[in-house]
């Protein structure tokens, strides 16, 4: 029967994987802690502005803008999962626990799952309603509801089998060098599947692409609309080179290093880059809400009434607080003017 290292620091299944472990705050550490505490604010900005958006307008509150807000919550959750990790980093890791660096990564891993796992089942639901010529608002909700339940359950799957069963405390010739105390295996598993969540998404947006390129060249040989058939056939390849493009800029290098790391490459320099990778990663959670929430113009106009509503109770605030100490410092030598007639308040 193969030993187990239970009781072990976090120090050992490090100097195991021959990934270092520092004691001091080194020059990169302090580089990708203010990056990943300035993406992380950044993420939970944005995506709380959506989910505010899709909470507070009542044209959002149909079955698509859900997927649409689960994809903000599942960003939200990256955000939050990604600065517990930034505090939690550097010579701070020799510190934790295994059940605190379990808890790290477990956190990491599920939010991101639900996050892509999402982005699949938004272009799923795309696909279904534009081949059933079917408004958004006609979604069965039901369905959305299942998918999003599926998502999260996948995401939590996951997340915590590292924990319980997919690590390598009993095998330590199976530990990864990205990830000390997790299995090779379970890297590659990770990576194969982003990436075929990649191409199904390539598949449903090629498909979805020339589907209407094909309805809109019959509508326009009947109409005549062919400078109108050219601009929706470029506003569809420019969507679509978007979401792909966005997805492909911000997962690819870090798929390739897990997959490297999980076919154990020995060969392969994956601790050099993987700090940088993952943070491209994390800020595919700040571009989504960019691609899939910011190109719509009622979101857009959604996002400005509420800033400004944000901005005008500070102002309010402000000038009445102002006020108030105007006219107690001095109410008795404003209350009329020489010709009798009262003052008026011009902040009413």
């Amino acid at each position: 029967m193969s030993q187990c290292y239970y009781n072990e620091t976090i120090g050992f299944f490090y100097n195991n994987s021959g990934k270092e472990l520092s004691s001091h705050w080194r020059p990169k550490d302090v580089v990708v802690v203010a990056l990943g505490l300035t993406v992380s604010v950044l993420v939970l900005l944005t995506n709380l502005l959506v989910i505010a958006a899709i909470a507070s307008n009542r044209r959002f509150h149909q079955p698509i803008y859900y997927l649409l807000g689960n994809l903000a919550a599942a960003d939200l959750f990256a955000g939050v999962a990604y600065l517990f990790l930034m505090f939690h980093t550097g010579p701070r890791t020799a510190h934790l626990s295994l059940k605190g660096w379990f808890l790290r990564q477990g956190l990491l891993d599920t939010s991101l799952t639900a996050s892509v796992a999402t982005l699949l089942a938004i272009a799923v639901e795309r696909h279904r309603s534009v081949m059933a010529v079917q408004l958004h608002s006609r979604l069965p909700r039901g369905r959305i509801v299942m998918l999003i339940v599926g998502v999260w359950v996948a995401a939590l799957g996951l997340g915590l089998l590292p924990a319980h069963s997919w690590h390598c405390l009993c095998a330590l010739d199976r530990c990864s060098r990205m990830a000390p105390l997790l299995s090779r295996t379970y890297l590659a598993v990770w990576a194969l599947s982003s990436l075929l969540v990649f191409l199904l998404m390539v598949a449903v947006y090629t498909r979805i692409f020339f589907y209407v390129r094909r309805r809109v060249h019959r509508m326009a040989e009947h109409v005549s609309c062919h400078p109108r058939y050219r601009e929706t056939t470029f506003s569809l390849v420019k969507t679509v080179v978007i979401i792909l493009g966005a997805f492909v800029v911000c997962w690819t290098p870090g798929q390739v290093v897990l997959l490297l790391d999980g076919l154990g490459c020995k060969s392969c320099n994956v601790l050099a880059v993987e700090k940088y990778f993952l943070l491209l990663a994390e800020a595919n959670s700040l571009v989504n809400a960019a691609v899939y929430s910011c190109r719509d113009a009622e979101m857009r106009r959604t996002f400005r009434r509420l800033l400004c509503c944000l901005c005008l109770r500070r102002s309010t605030h402000e000038s009445t607080r102002d006020t108030s100490s105007a006219r107690t410092g001095a109410s008795t030598r404003i209350m009329l003017p020489e010709n009798g007639h009262p003052l008026m308040d011009s902040t009413l």
